[in-house]
């Protein structure tokens, strides 16, 4: 009973085979079969090639979110050269609830403003990868994938000392701010605290001092990443005039940074520009200096390198080699089928039955065999 319930199960299985065997002796193969077969195996090898490398491949993926963080601290990275002397400027934060920040943070080194040619190669460089950036967004995505090692907007050193005395103040160091809106300026005079905010000690410098013709290094804000190219880096300013205004307007976006190379948190942003000569008698007011007033979204942008799953490229190469497998058979049929038609191979007597050609076989043998018995 066994075998017989055995059997009956085979037997239910084998009927229910979905890719039945056909004997190699009801095969037969052409030559046109065999072009066909060769051009497909060499499709499904180039593409599921391609498709390796599209599975080695990451991209960015951007979320949006609220920033519910209030208390932590913002920090300010800077590095700023500015064509007068060290004792003539001075920089500090002013945020809006009229808190003046400590720039104890950062140094004031005396340099010379004009850049050596290595220096300049330099800045021409940083500045070509600023108008692509600004022309095609999806590099910054290759700057995030790839973080260049060590630090690409950092101005290399000189190669050699300066001949002429320094004329310029290099001001670098970070600051750490409350996350509201502020001010950081550098203008004429040290700052000291004031009961109404803050002043500068301006009046013991000469008007014909000024200047404040500036190259902007490096400006980032939040954690210092190096690789990642801010709007600002390798920005320089010409003044044409003493007393000449700079504003840049920036708004900054906290980001968090996941990929597979470091993990993060920092802040983009994006600035607007503008400049203007101060002339009390045209109506222009205003101090002469630098202004970088800075304003922080409330949303929060999680940036993270996502890779395809691995089930994901195994089906999709399935669907290569099944699509083209499939597709190439039928291509083979369809053409085959017009082949027959346009050589006119549908005539009277090309295609017949078997049973139709066997009958006339018999036709074309009998009245020989009868002529054979009469004789």
């Amino acid at each position: 009973m066994r075998r017989l319930s055995r059997k009956k199960a085979l037997n239910l299985v084998k009927e229910l085979d979905a890719f039945p065997k056909v004997p190699e002796s009801y095969v037969e193969t052409t030559a046109s079969g065999g072009t066909v077969s060769l051009v497909a195996f060499t499709a499904m090898a180039l593409l599921a090639f391609f498709e390796f490398f599209v599975y080695r491949d990451t991209w960015m993926a951007y979320e949006y979110e609220v920033d519910k963080d209030f208390s932590s601290k913002l920090r300010i990275n800077i590095d700023i050269t500015v064509a007068m002397r060290c004792q003539f400027v001075g920089a500090d934060v002013l945020d809006l609830a009229e808190t003046m920040v400590a720039s104890d943070g950062l140094q004031y080194e005396p340099v010379v403003f004009e850049l050596t040619p290595q220096q300049r190669i330099w800045h021409r460089t940083l500045l070509l990868i600023q108008n692509r950036l600004r022309e095609e967004h999806a590099l910054q995505d290759i700057l995030l994938k790839s973080l260049l090692k060590g630090a690409p907007t950092a101005l290399p050193p000189r190669e050699m000392e300066p001949t002429q005395s320094p004329n310029a103040c290099r001001i670098h160091g970070h600051l750490y701010v409350n996350k509201v809106a502020g001010n950081f300026h550098i203008t004429v005079g040290k700052a000291i605290p004031h009961p109404r905010g803050h002043a500068h000690l301006a009046a013991l410098v000469s008007h014909e001092t000024y200047n404040f013709s500036h190259r902007i290094d490096h400006l980032s804000f939040g954690e210092e990443i190096s690789g990642i190219i801010n709007p600002l880096d390798g920005t320089e300013k010409v003044c044409t005039d003493h007393n000449q205004m700079f504003q840049y307007f920036i708004t900054i976006v906290p980001t968090k940074l996941k990929t597979y190379k470091i993990s993060a948190e920092t802040h983009q942003y994006s600035v607007t520009e503008r400049e203007r000569v101060i002339n009390h008698a045209a109506g222009s007011h205003g101090v002469s200096g630098i202004f970088m007033k800075y304003d922080i979204s409330s949303l929060m942008v999680t940036v993270t390198e996502q890779h395809m799953p691995l089930w994901q490229f195994l089906v999709r190469l399935c669907g290569i080699v099944g699509g083209i497998f499939s597709t190439t058979g039928m291509l083979h049929g369809l053409v085959g089928f017009c082949v027959d038609i346009v050589c006119c191979r549908f005539k009277l007597g090309v295609y017949k039955p078997k049973e139709a050609s066997l009958l006339d076989a018999h036709n074309s043998q009998a009245p020989s065999l009868t002529e054979t018995s009469e004789q």
